[in-house]
């Protein structure tokens, strides 16, 4: 995955196009990411030990991978993701676009 929990990202594609948000959870399995305040939907639930009241609660769904993108750090805007490594040896992301560094 090109993604990593706690990343800023745009979504690029689908009804939620042009938010940003951070990654709260990376599914690499299902190869899907849920964003904070992307594709929020209501559930419907039981009284729980969490919730006891239950009801209607809202929380976000998980979206595609291929539809965010990572946003730039110096230009704010969508960029692709490249691997480098260092001097010193470590292995590190950066921004196609502006050639920054990314963590």
């Amino acid at each position: 995955m090109f993604v990593k929990k706690g990343d800023k990202v745009i979504v690029i594609a689908g009804k939620n196009k042009g938010s940003v948000g951070q990654v709260l959870a990376v599914l690499p399995k299902e190869n899907r990411v849920i964003v904070e305040g992307v594709q929020v939907v209501k559930r419907h639930t039981k009284p729980n030990q969490n919730n006891p009241d239950g009801g209607i609660i809202e929380k976000e769904a998980s979206i595609h991978a291929s539809n965010v993108a990572l946003v730039d750090p110096k230009s704010g805007k969508a960029t692709r993701i490249g691997h480098k490594f260092l001097e010193d040896g470590t292995k590190v992301r950066y921004a196609k676009k502006s050639g920054e560094v990314i963590d």
